[in-house]
């Protein structure tokens, strides 16, 4: 069957054709693109891509179709989706439907057909900006008046629209090893991570008082991944401080990363086009050690102001551009890194930081 034609626009005013997959529609974002190879499905429906259209990198997405247990999330958090072939047959027999049934049916607009190539290499040179598809729309001239209407993601306060409404808990609720999850958009697989070495957490909303956390008694805090600018969230910087003084064991990835660091008076930016896909190496300098990471983040932590922190350590760096991927407070059971130790998708080189968590837990409990 022929398919729909689609569009692409830039805010810079780079236009690309296509043709239409998933719902028919309008949809607008901040233009992103991933490296991975694998793990759509894990990558849609992780919270952190909310209010931003990914391309993928790989030729060919969707050809092993979708399974309900491979998201992080309750649904697709992405904007939009561009591709270069977007595949309707899939061949995994444990799939329970195809990649466009699952786009049509939370409504996500895509386009495939396009040069991602030429696409990246674009966004690598040019750098992050808004962009707009749509398959209703075909005249350019009113989609890039659409675009006034996509807000940037410099300033913008996301984390709170993905974060969960009401408290729930997970694991052995007998476990003495309890951890306070601040979701800020957490992915299921990280608290997975900590319920398999015996943890028994708690996530709480985004905007939880502190008084409400420490109820829980915990024996150590987790501060989660998310969207959005973390300069935007003054509230999460306060309870952070707060959660400092306690001198219990606490645990940030990526925006949690980025949150500790503000708590320290160290200041974030915005990244020309952000790190996401699961081969970034990062080495620890605490151990001498590489390891190739999962990321996705936009934003990172000024690494001038860490060097000067003298109360802060750097524990790993990126390999290619040395960006600051890890920290830990001197003095204080704190400490964060930038990437995804879950590792969902991606390899599991980085897992041994909830080991760590969890030990110094025990060390806390003993």
């Amino acid at each position: 069957m022929e398919q729909r034609q689609a569009i692409l626009v830039l805010e810079d005013g780079t236009t690309c054709y296509g043709q239409a997959f998933g719902a028919i529609g309008t949809t607008g974002g901040e233009i992103c693109f991933n490296t991975g190879m694998t793990g759509y499905q894990e990558v849609f429906t992780d919270p952190s891509y909310y209010g931003q259209v990914l391309i993928m990198n790989n030729v060919h997405i969707g050809n092993y179709g979708v399974k309900d247990a491979d998201t992080e999330s309750d649904s697709i958090k992405i904007k939009g989706l561009i591709g270069r072939n977007l595949e309707e047959l899939f061949s995994r027999r444990q799939a329970q439907g195809s990649l466009d049934e699952y786009l049509k049916k939370q409504n996500i607009v895509a386009i495939e057909g396009v040069d991602t190539r030429a696409l990246v290499t674009h966004i690598r040179s040019k750098g992050a900006m808004n962009c707009v598809i749509s398959s209703e729309i075909l005249d350019a001239e009113v989609l890039k008046n659409k675009l006034k209407d996509v807000p940037d993601m410099d300033g913008l306060e996301l984390a709170s629209i993905v974060s969960t409404n009401v408290p729930y808990e997970l694991g052995d609720p007998l476990s003495p090893i309890k951890v306070a999850v601040l979701d800020y958009g957490t992915k299921r697989n990280i608290l997975t991570s900590m319920v398999q070495r015996g943890a028994h957490v708690k996530v709480f909303p985004a905007k939880t008082p502190v008084a409400e956390l420490k109820a829980f008694n915990p024996a150590g805090y987790f501060i989660s991944n998310g969207p959005g600018d973390p300069a935007s969230m003054d509230y999460a910087v306060a309870t952070m401080r707060e959660i400092l003084k306690e001198e219990k064991p606490t645990f940030g990835i990526c925006l949690g990363h980025q949150l500790l660091a503000l708590a320290n008076d160290i200041p974030t930016f915005k990244m020309h086009h952000g790190h996401r896909g699961m081969n970034h190496p990062v080495k620890n300098l605490v151990t001498g050690k590489c390891e190739i990471t999962t990321q996705n983040h936009g934003f990172g932590v000024d690494p001038e102001a860490v060097k000067k922190a003298e109360h802060i350590e750097i524990t790993h760096v990126n390999l290619n551009d040395n960006s600051i991927e890890g920290i830990r407070v001197k003095g204080k059971p704190a400490f964060s890194v930038q990437y995804h130790p879950e590792s969902t998708p991606g390899p599991n080189d980085s897992r041994y930081l909830f080991d760590q968590f969890i030990g110094m837990i025990k060390e806390h409990i003993a």
